[in-house]
Formats: C-alpha cells, structure tokens, sequence
C-alpha cells in the first residue's frame, strides 16, 4: 500500500467516527436544539472527512470538484433544514430543555 491509501483510510474512518458521534449526540441529548448542534456539526464534519479521504484516491481534479460540489451542496442543504426544523420547534412552543 502506497502513504495515500493509509492517508485516505484514516481520513475515512475518522469521518465514520464523527458520524457515529452525531448519531450518539441524536439519541443521548435531551431536546431537538441539541440534538440538532450534534446532528449538523458532527455530519458536517464527518462528511468533509470522508470527501477529502475519497479526494485522495481521485483519478482526477474533475472528480475532486465532483466531490467538493457534493459537499458544499450537503452542507447548505443540512444547515438549511436545521433551520427549519428549529424554527418549527419554536413556532409549536417547544423550549430548550433546562436542568
């Protein structure tokens, strides 16, 4: 194996991780807000990580465009949905949970 490969797999596996955290954060947090930080952060950053893994063992700078485009679209369309979802929750009076 060449140091891209070992490169892209650690890169690829830290993404998962970050997955697996937002995926934690939206089922141990105890309100939509947080669940929704843990969810769009966490996937955001894990899925940068995973782009840039597969953007290591592109064949091309066209593909890695491909990729950048697809991961730019991602994030304006989760930030875009958080939103929502959160101004819905405002709207039906759900408040942020306090201890």
């Amino acid at each position: 194996m060449i140091p891209s490969d070992y490169l892209a797999a650690c890169l690829l596996i830290f993404g998962a991780v970050f997955f697996l955290a937002g995926t934690l954060g939206l089922l141990r947090f105890p309100d939509v807000y947080t669940r929704l930080h843990a969810l769009t952060k966490s996937d955001n950053v894990g899925l940068g990580l995973i782009i840039a893994g597969l953007a290591v063992q592109a064949e091309s700078w066209f593909v890695v465009a491909k990729l950048l485009i697809t991961w730019l679209l991602v994030l304006l369309a989760g930030s875009s949905v958080a939103h929502l979802i959160a101004n819905g929750a405002m709207r039906r009076g759900i408040r942020p949970w306090r201890q």
